[in-house]
């Protein structure tokens, strides 16, 4: 063999084990989704309508790296990977058990709504995600969460809760967030996979002051495609980021966390008024959850059921709720 047909050949091989070493094309496509929380997804009877009675949220999040600035912050905090820009703005509803009784029980939750924005930076390795968020708003009537409740009610024909005018007063709201997701593959078994996605969060403010750590187990197909479901503050939160790793992509999952509360807004009261509503909220706070999630051509669909322990002294009962996310890219 010639020379140069050797040298051909060796620069042939070394361009295509240089293709198969490098790193995949990044993902641009922005990410939309609309979740939605309710107590009366329940698998209990008589939830409906009290404690975290309801949550809503619309969220945009950007393609790996497609912002700047935020790619540059990300890579200057964390390091390697790719670093996603994410913002969002949600309203949480929070009553006391017997919502037809006013005013309501001086021992119960208040009533109180949480409209707040929220910016984040998403950055993720092979094996990690990390997620650093801030949020400003308004707990109180301005929050409109009597508006929004009382309105749906009228909508579907639903008796109106009576007790909103003891609801918490206006104040401004603000919450800083940081939390590590690492992803562990377990074992492949045939065509499906398993893993486990350790966290540990914590986050303070005037909204919630708390540390969560948990877990989740998952078995499915594509699991790289996402680092666990979506949840609205506080609970096991994967976020709304993912990549399409296959056309079609599913897992189900179960989870558990323990929360260490200093300060519960929606529970203990306002911040700045000592005349304000409170229910002494229960500093260690247990979730188990389950459900599934399938990603299909570049659109995912979660579900995840939420099993909680006691927030507050006297709260009747284990309490649970549905939340459904809605995801998009384009």
């Amino acid at each position: 063999m010639h020379v140069r047909t050797r040298l051909l050949i060796l620069a042939s091989m070394s361009a295509a084990s240089s293709a198969a070493n490098a790193a995949p094309p990044l993902d641009q496509d922005s990410i939309y989704t609309i979740q939605v929380e309710n107590d009366t997804v329940s698998t209990l009877k008589g939830t409906s309508d009290q404690y975290y009675t309801s949550g809503l949220r619309l969220g945009w999040t950007s393609g790996q790296d497609a912002v700047g600035p935020a790619a540059a912050l990300g890579h200057d905090i964390w390091g390697d990977g790719t670093t996603r820009l994410s913002l969002e703005i949600s309203q949480g509803i929070f009553t006391p058990r017997d919502t037809q009784v006013s005013p309501p029980p001086s021992d119960d939750r208040p009533y109180a709504g949480v409209l707040i924005a929220t910016a984040g930076l998403v950055h993720d390795t092979v094996s990690t995600r990390d997620l650093v968020s801030l949020s400003l708003g308004v707990v109180g009537p301005a929050a409109l969460g009597e508006e929004v409740q009382n309105g749906f009610h009228s909508i579907i024909g639903d008796t109106q809760n009576r007790g909103w005018h003891y609801q918490l007063q206006d104040q401004p709201a603000f919450q800083l967030l940081g939390q590590r997701t690492y992803r562990m593959p377990l074992a492949t078994l045939g065509p499906f996979e398993t893993d486990a996605l350790p966290s540990a969060t914590v986050s303070i403010g005037d909204i919630r002051d708390y540390v969560q750590v948990g877990g989740v187990i998952r078995f499915g197909q594509g699991l790289q495609s996402d680092f666990g479901t979506a949840r609205i503050a506080p609970g096991l939160n994967g976020s709304d980021a993912y990549t399409n790793v296959r056309p079609f992509a599913w897992y189900a999952f179960a989870g558990a966390d323990g929360q260490a509360v200093g300060y519960d807004v929606t529970i203990d009261g306002s911040t700045f008024r000592s005349d304000s509503r409170d229910a002494h909220h229960i500093w260690d706070v247990g979730e188990f959850e389950g459900g599934l999630a399938v990603l299909y051509h570049g659109v995912r669909l979660t579900y995840t059921q939420t099993w909680q322990s006691s927030e507050f002294k006297h709260e009747k009962s284990l309490f649970n709720f549905g939340s459904l996310a809605l995801s998009a890219k384009f």
